[in-house]
């Protein structure tokens, strides 16, 4: 298949991107016959399809590399919006609560997407070396990011997906080929907010520390002031690197982590309402209700009923 790259050497870069995102989406399509994401035998590697635009899905999405292949599809990240088409790829950094949505697919025509595992040890080795230099800018660090998929980026992730039909080769290449996707990552417009998250000691790498911990407890009460000194920051300096990070402040990613991971228990494994509130940390079931309401637009139990009735998975891609 490598012969598919060197056929279009010598054409643009955008030229030979278009050819390399065709044989991208015919690969994810001859593996993916149904709707869904399923994990392959390379490690951190995902693969997705979906023939028909969605409903908004609450999701948590980790830190993560998703190369759009075909199809397009909206992630709204608090206030702000991320649309990414075949031409994309959407960089995640920490973990973070979203609302997705598929917005352009069809059975011809179907969203098709390949998603890896962002290792944070592997993005420190290769920082750490040497040879590795960018032009740092004074920018936050921002959790999310779009950028414009390369023709070096897809010819990394085909030969990441040639792996599926040489498991022999996968312990081996599959490392060194996704440090190289890393790496491109890193040299990329986006990769900024990806080295200011994994520079240990940086105020974004902090920050993400809290981001962790809030994640890991977000059943807890949340008292600020403790969280500012883990992450040794004040409180305002905490609250703007934090907003940066997430689009929002340390609670309202709280808020918004417990209401996804109750209408994810909803829908998934049938809890009623009060049960899910309590289950995430809520102390009152009305007070659940009404954010639950606020933020989704509808009741809990009328919400639940409405998504089952559609068929929408609880958990996204």
């Amino acid at each position: 298949m490598r012969m598919e790259a060197a056929k279009h050497k010598g054409t643009s870069g955008d030229d030979r991107a278009a050819a390399l995102r065709i044989e991208l989406a015919r690969r994810i399509g001859s593996r993916m016959l149904e709707d869904g994401v399923v994990a392959t035998a390379v490690p951190g590697m995902s693969l997705s399809r979906r023939s028909a635009p969605t409903a908004c899905a609450s999701a948590a999405y980790e830190p993560s590399l998703i190369v759009f292949a075909q199809g397009r599809k909206q992630i709204n990240l608090g206030k702000t919006t991320y649309v990414c088409d075949s031409s994309n790829f959407l960089l995640t950094s920490v973990d973070l609560p979203v609302v997705s949505q598929v917005i352009a697919a069809t059975g011809k025509e179907p969203l098709l997407g390949l998603m890896l595992k962002m290792e944070m040890g592997a993005v420190r080795e290769i920082l750490a070396q040497q040879e590795f230099h960018v032009r740092e800018e004074a920018v936050g660090a921002v959790g999310m990011a779009v950028g414009t998929t390369t023709a070096e980026l897809l010819d990394a992730c085909l030969r990441l997906m040639d792996l599926l039909d040489a498991p022999e080769d996968i312990p081996i290449l599959s490392s060194l080929i996704q440090r190289e996707i890393i790496y491109r990552l890193l040299r990329s417009p986006q990769g900024r907010h990806l080295r200011a998250i994994a520079t240990l000691g940086e105020q974004g790498h902090r920050t993400a520390k809290a981001v962790e911990w809030l994640r890991q407890n977000y059943t807890k009460p949340l008292r600020v002031e403790e969280l500012a000194t883990m992450a040794r920051m004040g409180v305002s300096t905490l609250h703007h690197q934090f907003r940066s990070l997430t689009a929002m402040s340390p609670l309202q990613y709280q808020k918004q982590l417990r209401l996804h991971v109750a209408r994810q228990r909803m829908v998934a494994d049938g809890l009623d309402a009060a049960s899910a509130a309590f289950e995430v940390g809520y102390e009152s079931a009305s007070q659940f209700n009404r954010e639950y309401s606020r933020f989704f637009g509808l009741p809990p139990m009328r919400d639940v009923k409405a998504r089952l009735l559609a068929g929408a998975d609880a958990g996204g891609e």
